[in-house]
């Protein structure tokens, strides 16, 4: 089976997406909250769908909106489909005027990932040495979601016990990524789609769903000259190593 390590699920459609995903031997997706609001929805989703499970958090793009009120996820942290905290993280592309603000949200969802060993999820934007900077004054592991970095900046993020979440921009034309990805060991790769945005080729610029995570795994088979089953049992096996309140 493959897993899809990060998506959005939308509620309007969540039902013909699960049954999408599962049909297409997607048989478990780690959907990804942005601030509170989809934190709780993600949450209600995973109870309603077995195959579902998410990670909480405040994306660096809605910390203005934050207040600091940490119990809400502390509630959230004891149910067992709750698996991660994330989406959080650094982006300076679109948010340079809130450099502080992230790096203060970034910290706080960072420290309560280390109080409960739970994995992050985390997103890195134009923002490569302060993310670096601050993952070293924790103890925490996770996934770099949508790792599109250098071969340089994917082995110091290996060194502190991250994986690289790889999607469907890998199979973008433009994209230099799959030279990067042929220097790095296998065990350190996991899928994802970041569903409904970066469908892969040739699919690029439609709706993306779970169930195209195997685009993304053929493609990287054939460039890597890796059988696809052991392309597919080695990203899930990482998945569960990572994300280890899966079951």
């Amino acid at each position: 089976m493959f897993i899809d390590s990060h998506c959005h699920i939308e509620e309007d459609v969540a039902e013909k997406y699960v049954d999408n995903a599962i049909n297409n031997n997607v048989k478990i997706m780690i959907n990804a909250a942005t601030d509170l609001k989809t934190s709780i929805e993600a949450l209600e989703l995973s109870r309603k769908y077995p195959s579902v499970f998410t990670c909480i958090g405040v994306h660096p793009e809605e910390v203005k909106e934050f207040d600091f009120d940490m119990k809400p996820f502390r509630d959230m942290i004891s149910n067992n489909k709750v698996v991660a905290i994330g989406e959080i993280g650094l982006d300076y592309y679109y948010e340079k005027d809130t450099r502080d603000l992230q790096i203060k949200v970034f910290r706080e969802f960072l420290s309560l990932a280390q109080e409960f060993n739970l994995p992050v999820v985390v997103h890195s934007r134009n923002a490569t040495d302060d993310t670096l900077r601050i993952l070293k004054e924790y103890k925490v592991k996770g996934v770099i979601h949508c790792f599109s970095g250098s071969i340089e900046t994917a082995r110091e993020y290996i060194k502190l016990g991250f994986v690289l979440g790889i999607g469907g921009v890998v199979t973008f034309k433009n994209s230099k990524l799959i030279d990067v990805l042929k220097e790095i060991p296998l065990e350190y790769i996991i899928l994802e789609t970041d569903s409904p945005y970066l469908s892969p080729e040739p699919l690029r610029g439609s709706v993306n769903e779970s169930k195209n995570i195997a685009l993304i795994a053929n493609f990287l088979s054939e460039q890597l000259n890796i059988n696809i089953d052991e392309i597919r049992e080695k990203t899930t096996s990482n998945v569960f190593r990572i994300f280890d309140k899966i079951s």
